[in-house]
Formats: C-alpha cells, structure tokens, sequence
C-alpha cells in the first residue's frame, strides 16, 4: 500500500514517457517536489521543468538520493543504477500503474478504459465530453489531447479518466468503478504467452470493479463476450441490436467520415457525423456516448462534442499536403489489427493510390505476430518498410523488416513492396514517386513520422519541380 502522507519529495525513473510523466505532472500539482530521469529530453519533459521539475539526463545512482519514494517506468528495469540505490537506501520503489491506482482510487467515478486498441481514442472522447460538460476532470491519456494542451489535466471533481494498459498487467493496480472494454487481440507477446494468458488478464480486470460499478464491453469480440458472460452490472455496445447501444444506419459522407445513429433498446438517441475516419471510431464514439449518458451528460452534449472532435496526435493526424495535391497523414497503428482498420479509413477517403510507411514496433511484436502482418496491408496501394524499431530490445532473434518484405510480396505477389534502411530513403523514393492525388499514411509507434515531415520539408523547399536523390 502506498502511502503519501509523510512524501515530500517524489522520484521519477523514465519520466519522459507518456504514462509516467503525466503521473508526475499530477503530483506536481499536489504540490509535491518531483525530480526525475530519462536517457534523452522531449515534449514531455521540458513542459515538467517548467512546471517546476528537476530532471536528469541519463540514469545514474545520485539521482535518487533525496526522494521520500520512487516510482518506475514498465521500461525501468531492477538493476537500473537509480532503483539500486533507492533500495540501498530503503526509498520505497512503486511502478507508474501503482502510483496510478493510488491517485484514482479516492475518485468516485473512475473510468478506466482498456483493450488492446482504441484507447488513446476513446479516453480522449470520454476526457472532453465530461470536460465540456463542466465537470471538471482528472484526465491521463497515451496521447497529446489539444483540447487538454497535452496528455494531463488535473481537475477537482470526483471524475478520472485514464488508460488501463494491459502490458505487464499494469491495469491490475487500478481502482476502477467503471470500466470499458474495447477488444482483446494478441499484443505484448514479449510478456504474454499467448491469446489465452491475455485475456485470463483482461478476466482479473474485470474482477476489479466494485459491485456499484459497471463494466461497457465490446459483445462481438469472442474473448471480451466470454469474460462478461456472468457478471453483473455490464453494458454492451456494438452494431448488433441486441447490444445495449448500438449503432445502425451506418454511411460515409464524400471525405469518408462515418455518420450513424446511436440506439438503445429499440429508442434513437442521436445521429452523429463525426470528422475522424473508420468503422473503429464508431465503436469508440459509440462507447463514449454510453459512458457518458449513465454518467448523466445530456445526449446533446455528448453530440457536440464528439462530432467536433478531431482526434489526437498520432491518430489519423494529417501533417500536411503537397504543392501538388499529396495528402500525408501518421497514424498510431503498429498492430495488424490496427494497420488493417486504418487503411480501411482510409479508402472512405479521398485518394488516388494508398500509401503505407510501416515502421514494426519492436523484434518481438514482428516476430509473435509476423504471419498476421501480410494480410493488413492487402488493401494498400504500395507499402514502404522501414527498420525495426527496436524501443525496449536487443535483436537476439536476428529478424528484419527486410524478411517481412518478402513475406508480404509472397503473399500479394502483384503488390509493390520496398524496403530502405533509413527514414531519410524512404522520404526521398516516395517523394519522386507518389503522384497528384495519392495519400501517404506513416504508420508505427516509433518514429516513422519524421519521414513524413521528411517528405513535406522537401516539397516546401523545391516544390516538387525537381527530383531529389
């Protein structure tokens, strides 16, 4: 059990990723003393200097000396010089999940939203519509919200809202009243055995809700729909009519955003057009608009907002358009089922041919899930890959972008599929090859964007009247 009572000084190992410094900026502004380390600065640390943190550059022992407690990235691992010296000092060490579930759990309603995709997206929905209606939350969310001015907010009511990510099973220290369950795929299979050990984690986190609590799940997939089966206070949401809402009279307006009808037992609640694309959004709006109405936000409002919502960073986020017409767009997706539901926003839109920079997001995830990735791209025009992005991991299973390449061309033999081995190569191919009209989407967790920036800074510079090497 943590306990905060006598803490004055907080210390913060891997504070510039996304779920721990938004736990540092909460405890910021408790008022707290939060110093913290990284192995390089972003976005995120220069907004805690200065906000009043004082962060190092690098992990090394001294670092921690002076804190009253220690709170942990998944990525930290126990022989982090830091950690060391923090138990040699008897400093107790938490993760970011536990530090999480402590600052939520005084929080009368707690919504935690979980499943292997459509977090980000959802949270932010749900973040704005309660935002919007005055209730003043605390918000945490895996991306940066303009709405919020990044991806914290910290509020004053009973309301908290924040992502559940299942890696390492870190949503099992939450303390969660109300719970969304988006889906249940294979993902983290460098900590998870298989399907099966996923979802008996998904079954534990449902375990945590209170009996006043209540649980919106997905019916439609197999694994979410075998873990609701018997407990109480669940509400579903899907395009069945059985679901307890559900949306119906799908079509796509000429720039290829959904509009829908939401329902509920049989009684039209409202139709909503939203602006960001894909069958995927519609559940994620569809749950939100659930959410919010058992929360007692009026239909109206829950309307509004999320058809002038926009999305987050990252997220179908179109980074511009060229002097002749190409339309650059990065997106999240690092999973084939995500890969999959983004290219099939994609073809509702506006395009010529589809584009797709891929970036694979760690050895382990290609690897575990390298004969899905093939069948992603089949609806993509032409797919550019890009090296592994190792993150966390050493290539120990000698395994490269090169041999997913020759995969997808053995699977889609017509299908045009090149490799490079740097961002700045795949910039320059696609730059002399995309034409008028075609749409360029960078897809991956790591930094497969740049290429995009890439593609753009050079069409500012020669306006595309020449060809670049």
């Amino acid at each position: 059990m943590i306990d905060l009572a006598n803490v004055k000084q907080v210390h913060c190992i891997g504070i510039g990723g996304v779920g721990l410094s938004a736990i540092a900026g909460i405890l910021l502004s408790e008022g707290y003393i939060v110093t913290g380390s990284d192995m390089s600065q972003n976005d995120k640390t220069e907004q805690l200097m200065k906000a009043g943190a004082n962060i190092f550059l690098g992990h090394r022992a001294k670092n921690a000396e002076g804190a009253d407690i220690i709170v942990y990235s998944a990525a930290v691992t126990k022989d982090n010089p830091e950690m060391v010296r923090g138990m040699e000092l008897g400093i107790p060490c938490v993760s970011r999940a536990q530090m999480l579930g402590h600052l939520m759990k005084g929080c009368r309603n707690s919504i935690a939203v979980a499943g292997t995709h459509g977090k980000t997206t959802t949270t932010s929905m749900i973040s704005i519509i309660l935002e919007n209606a005055k209730k003043d939350p605390t918000i945490l969310v895996g991306g940066n919200l303009s709405e919020i001015g990044g991806n914290v907010k910290v509020g004053k009511s009973q309301f908290f809202v924040t992502e559940a990510c299942e890696y390492m099973d870190s949503f099992l220290e939450l303390k969660p009243r109300i719970e969304i369950i988006l889906n249940i795929d294979s993902d983290h299979l460098d900590y998870f055995k298989d399907i099966e050990h996923i979802a008996s984690s998904f079954e534990k986190f449902a375990a945590l809700v209170p009996e006043d609590g209540m649980i919106f799940a997905y019916d439609a997939n197999p694994f979410v729909n075998r873990i609701i089966q018997d407990l109480p206070n669940v509400i579903t949401f899907g395009f069945n009519d059985k679901c307890d809402y559900y949306a119906e009279e799908i079509e796509f307006n000429a720039d290829g955003m959904p509009a829908f009808e939401i329902s509920s037992k049989g009684k039209k609640l409202c139709k909503l057009q939203l602006s960001i694309p894909g069958e995927h959004n519609i559940l994620n709006a569809l749950v939100a608009t659930a959410c919010c109405s058992v929360l007692g936000i009026d239909i109206n409002d829950i309307k509004k907002t999320l058809e002038q919502y926009k999305g987050t960073q990252r997220r179908f986020d179109v980074l511009g358009e060229t002097q002749s017409g190409i339309r650059i767009v990065d997106d999240y997706a690092h999973h084939p089922a995500e890969i999959r539901a983004t290219i099939e926003a994609a073809i509702n839109t506006p395009h010529k041919n589809i584009w797709c920079l891929f970036q694979p997001h760690t050895y382990t995830r290609t690897l575990a899930l390298f004969d899905e990735f093939p069948a992603s791209f089949e609806k993509a025009d032409k797919v550019v890959l890009a090296e592994i992005y190792a993150a966390r991991e050493k290539n120990v299973y000698q395994i490269s972008s090169k041999d997913l390449m020759s995969e997808i061309k053995r699977s889609y033999p017509e299908k045009e599929v090149y490799y490079f081995g740097s961002l700045e190569e795949i910039a320059s191919f696609v730059y002399n090859n995309a034409q008028q009209g075609d749409l360029i989407i960078t897809m991956g967790a790591g930094d497969i964007y740049k290429a995009g920036e890439m593609i753009l800074e050079k069409d500012a510079v020669t306006g595309r009247g020449e060809k670049i090497s």
